[in-house]
């Protein structure tokens, strides 16, 4: 060890109690780099045994050490002098390729629910799959592409689901499990574009959808609802499938509960913050906030060019947004400067189009790129994603993190990719 390269004072603490160590300072080199640190920890626990060895990441004041300690104490500002206060959790593990589930074209939207997974796809197709990569049923449930789909439902009384499509309409499903049947309930009709994408409530009551037409709609999620709801012939829509029979053969018609707009190019993603708020992004740069409850916009965060997707966590109350700018940007609804990026994170070199919060962690999340890679990435680690996770052969186009120990990627090589996240819940 050098003797002529400064030491600087830390103490180091974890809220991980089985890793905790003495909290009184050490005097450590300033050059020294997170492997360095690690060796250190895993010394005073006593692991340092090669195969045992455990690994950790460093936080001080709340973000990762990427850089030497040295480097990173001067890059903010930190004194070497200062008794320098470093946290430390257990290292994500590495996600592991779990399977690649083969379309007839590009999938362009997916969504897990528990043991099951949907997904759309260019052939005018949605699929059902178990998580293990198990083909359970191909629906032709539309004229055109599938460009979006979110489950309604999915217990043991009900299987539900919703897709939009490039034909300007939504479909409401119902799936028995036992006889696994799909039936189409009701086919909701308002657009005048391609309609991008969809969600649904946390109550499953209501869902919105968002378009070419640069509309935001609210439908009722409810299948039994048959109330206001006009008949059309069957033989109007695409192919013959099961479907549920109302008067006859005569199947629903749904239209929206309201409209919404404001957007100038189309609505790209619509995310539930609660029951009454609702997040949009959209192609003319902008994320809007929504009030349902009296139908006006809320809030309008204004970026620099298209933003093709974002996500709402419920366990940090945060939104990440994805752009054609190969940036992901963080923000907070609640602030009143909300229109201010928290964290900006560049790593992809490709239009962003996919971005998904762990439902599980407060601060993780993937992203999914035209230059064919997902990444997981950490909000404290701005500056570098904690994994690439590569394998596909053409631009992704769908994330999904729905399903706590998978992350999932579809993309125009007509490939679903499941990587299994073996998270330990580090905090």
């Amino acid at each position: 060890m050098d003797e002529n390269v400064p030491h600087v004072q830390a103490k180091f603490f974890t809220k991980q109690k089985h890793a905790a160590v003495p909290d009184s300072p050490f005097s450590v080199p300033s050059n020294v780099s997170t492997t360095e640190l690690g060796d250190l920890i895993n010394g005073l626990l006593g692991d340092n045994r090669g195969a045992g060895r455990q690994q950790f990441d460093f936080l001080i004041d709340g973000e990762f050490l990427r850089v030497t300690l040295e480097k990173h104490l001067h890059d903010k500002g930190i004194s070497l002098e200062t008794v320098v206060e470093i946290e430390y959790v257990e290292r994500h593990p590495a996600p592991e390729p779990e399977n690649s589930l083969l379309h007839d074209d590009w999938v362009s939207c997916l969504q897990g629910n528990g043991q099951y997974i949907l997904s759309g796809c260019y052939d005018n197709t949605t699929r059902l799959w178990t998580s293990d990569g198990k083909s359970l049923m191909t629906i032709p449930a539309h004229t055109a592409p599938v460009a979006s789909v979110s489950w309604i439902k999915c217990d043991d009384r009900e299987s539900s689901f919703i897709t939009g499509s490039h034909d300007q309409t939504v479909h409401i499903w119902q799936w028995d499990r036992q006889k696994n049947e799909v039936d189409c309930m009701c086919i909701c009709r308002g657009h005048a574009g391609s309609v991008q994408c969809v969600a649904v409530d946390a109550g499953c009551q209501r869902f919105c959808s968002g378009s070419w037409d640069k509309m935001l709609k609210l439908w009722s999620a409810d299948i039994t609802q048959c109330e206001g709801d006009n008949n059309e012939d069957e033989e109007q829509t695409e192919k013959p499938i099961k479907r549920k029979k109302m008067s006859g053969s005569k199947l629903q018609t749904r239209v929206p509960m309201l409209t919404l707009s404001g957007h100038s190019e189309a609505v790209s993603a619509v995310e539930f913050i609660d029951s009454c708020e609702v997040c949009t992004a959209s192609w003319d740069h902008t994320i809007r906030l929504w009030d349902l409850e009296h139908a006006v916009q809320k809030t309008l965060l204004q970026g620099s060019k298209v933003f093709f997707d974002v996500s709402y966590s419920s366990l940090n109350r945060q939104i990440v947004a994805a752009s054609a700018d190969r940036h992901l940007r963080l923000y907070d609804p609640r602030s009143s400067d909300g229109s201010i990026v928290k964290s900006s994170f560049t790593s992809h070199t490709g239009w962003v189009v996919g971005v998904a919060w762990s439902p599980t962690n407060q601060w993780e999340f993937i992203s999914g790129s035209h230059d064919q890679v997902m990444k997981l990435w950490d909000t404290r680690s701005p500056k570098a994603p904690l994994f690439d996770m590569s394998g596909h052969e053409g631009k992704i186009l769908a994330v999904d993190w729905s399903i706590p120990d998978l992350m999932l990627s579809g993309a125009a090589d007509n490939q679903l990719k499941i990587f299994k996240s073996k998270s330990n819940n580090r905090t």
